[in-house]
Formats: structure tokens, C-alpha cells, sequence
């Protein structure tokens, strides 16, 4: 197993001893791994979600292309309508 030498300021070093004193930790460098797995995952995660983006717009593209979709002031116009039906019908 390698090892990495980090300084900490005063604030972080006493957040981390913390955090083994109330035995969440076993050590800093426990500390330091679960940060790094968190982040790993962190990005694992944000290249899925922009990977699922990539598809969710290409298929949108294709289903205009081919016609299909609603245009935006239509849809925002349907929304209001059925918003202000609803406020009316409230007040009723």
C-alpha cells in the first residue's frame, strides 16, 4: 500500500480527530479513503447521469425530427390555461 503525506490547517485536523474520537473513523487515513470512494462514485455517477442526458436529448432530437413533440410556447400556453383553471375553479 503507497502512502501520501497531506497537511491539514488546524480547523480540518481537529474535524477529522473528531470524528475518530467519536469511533466513526479508526484513523485518518480511513478518514481520507472513504472521502476518496465517496468522490469516486460521485463521478461515476455524474458521467452516468450526463451519459443518460446524452441519450434522453439525442432521442428527443430524432422524435422532433420526425415530427413528433409539442412545441414550447404551446406546451407553456396549455400549462397556464390549465393552471389558471384551476385557480378559477378554487375560487368557484
Amino acid at each position: 500500500m503507497a502512502s501520501i503525506k497531506i497537511s491539514l490547517p488546524d480547523p480540518m485536523h481537529d474535524y477529522v480527530q473528531a470524528r475518530i474520537d467519536r469511533g466513526q473513523y479508526a484513523s485518518a487515513s480511513e478518514y481520507v479513503r472513504d472521502l476518496i470512494s465517496r468522490d469516486q462514485g460521485g463521478v461515476e455517477n455524474e458521467k452516468r447521469w450526463l451519459r443518460d442526458l446524452d441519450v434522453s436529448v439525442s432521442d428527443t432530437l430524432a422524435e422532433m425530427g420526425a415530427g413528433g413533440g409539442v412545441e414550447l410556447d404551446a406546451a407553456c400556453n396549455a400549462a397556464l390555461a390549465d393552471i389558471d383553471g384551476l385557480a378559477r375553479s378554487s375560487r368557484a
